[in-house]
């Protein structure tokens, strides 16, 4: 039972934006989900986890429900048809390219952006829903605790979570640097293309709480904004929003600069205004920074902050790679020990049986202090018999021969006809 974990996934690698977009889970769908696979498949343990770059489930079960868990997933989103989209799904069988799948995953090795320090919590908010829901078993508990402290491990031990490695990641960090002596400093994004609802998506978990978002097509603004609990500001007052802002973000996609050296003169600007430039072909005039007070940073800065991250983040996979490993490790340890628990645990049965007998036939002759003295050496006997099969057992498991060790203790103590006594 503790060697059948399995994964089901459908991520970036395979499958293309819209098709992860039509099968992505909010938090309503992932419950309801958790539910519906609970009633339908035997699985005492089972984890969702939907982001924008995959939706995966993790379950243990002899039997592989990988056709089921696609089609109850047609189900929950109302998706017909969803067999034609089998292909874009990774089927994981082997329990451990599922367990060694999962610490990938969480660590953010398997990320677009390689150590994304978002999945870490995306995983653990997976795992709160799958207690909330009653889909968390006793092995799926040990291995998601397992994984925070590896992930614990990875910031503390290595380079892999260091500095941002995404152009938007980046730009966050340098509005953070930027904005230090600034108090409550006053954000506004223009243009609304790829990248400038990257930065608004990440904007919203920053801590920057002034926060406007303007864009030419006032609908994709609201959609936007209601996404990410963020304000719109009308396109028609750009000006009254530039002369607010602290930090004016632009990925405004056009031939020429939207910005120019005459429209931010006009401003009158009287403290620092910095100007984020993510557009190619740029969007703000270089020769603003002419303007005092005035300062633009541009697309090759931030990428060149970001490919900096990312390189020192490759450079630590290997060390990360071992700490996983390590951990994997400690956790088959667990495992295998959870495989002869209950042979432990017959084995302790049958021996305190035998020490009942036998005290149940001195004890009328007894005191009840002798009694007690009695419970007390006979106990400590038997927990001095029981250790050393024990450690035989745990041992044994560590080798992979822990059956046959359990075979023979069965047939010495007759363990098996233990057990249906004590179930009947």
């Amino acid at each position: 039972m503790l060697q059948n974990f399995k994964a089901i996934s459908l991520s970036y690698k395979k499958a293309p934006l819209d098709i992860r977009e039509l099968i992505a889970l909010d938090e309503i769908s992932c419950r309801q989900f958790l539910q519906t696979l609970k009633s339908f498949i035997q699985a005492p343990d089972v984890l969702v986890l939907s982001t924008c770059n995959r939706t995966e489930v993790y379950y243990s079960a002899d039997t592989d429900y990988s056709q089921e868990i696609v089609k109850l997933l047609g189900i929950t989103k109302g998706i017909d048809n969803i067999s034609k989209y089998l292909d874009y799904f990774t089927i994981l069988n082997e329990h451990n390219d599922a367990v060694q799948h999962l610490f990938d995953v969480a660590m953010g090795l398997e990320s677009q952006v390689v150590g994304d320090m978002q999945i870490s919590n995306q995983v653990k908010v997976a795992y709160q829903w799958s207690a909330d829901n009653e889909t968390a078993g006793p092995f799926l508990h040990r291995l998601m605790h397992t994984i925070f402290f590896t992930n614990k491990r990875v910031v503390q031990e290595t380079s892999f979570r260091d500095g941002a490695a995404s152009t938007s990641y980046a730009a966050i960090e340098l509005i953070d640097e930027l904005t230090t002596d600034v108090i409550d400093p006053s954000i506004l994004v223009v243009g609304l293309g790829e990248i400038g609802a990257d930065v608004c998506r990440n904007l919203k978990g920053s801590g920057f709480k002034n926060i406007k978002i303007t864009n030419r097509t006032q609908a994709k603004a609201q959609a936007l904004a209601e996404e990410c609990g963020l304000e719109v500001l009308p396109f028609e007052d750009i000006v009254r929003g530039m002369k607010e802002a602290d930090v004016i973000i632009s990925s405004v996609a056009r031939e020429t600069p939207f910005f120019t050296k005459e429209m931010v003169k006009r401003l009158n600007v009287l403290s620092f205004k910095f100007f984020i430039d993510l557009s190619v072909p740029r969007s703000v005039e270089a020769d603003i920074e002419s303007i005092p007070g005035v300062l633009v940073y541009n697309i090759d800065t931030i990428q060149n902050k970001a490919s900096e991250a990312l390189q020192r983040r490759i450079n630590s996979v290997p060390q990360v790679q071992q700490i996983i490993k390590e951990s994997i490790d400690q956790f088959n340890d667990w495992s295998k020990e959870m495989m002869v628990s209950p042979t432990i645990n017959r084995l302790k049965n049958a021996l305190e049986m035998i020490r009942q007998e036998e005290m149940a036939r001195y004890m009328k002759k007894l005191s009840p202090e002798e009694t007690k003295r009695l419970d007390s050496v006979t106990r400590s006997m038997m927990q001095k018999i029981i250790k050393l099969p024990v450690l035989q057992l745990k041992a044994a498991c560590k080798r992979g021969e822990a059956e046959t060790l359990i075979d023979v203790l069965n047939d010495l103590f007759d363990l098996e006809k233990q057990s249906s006594e004590v179930d009947h």
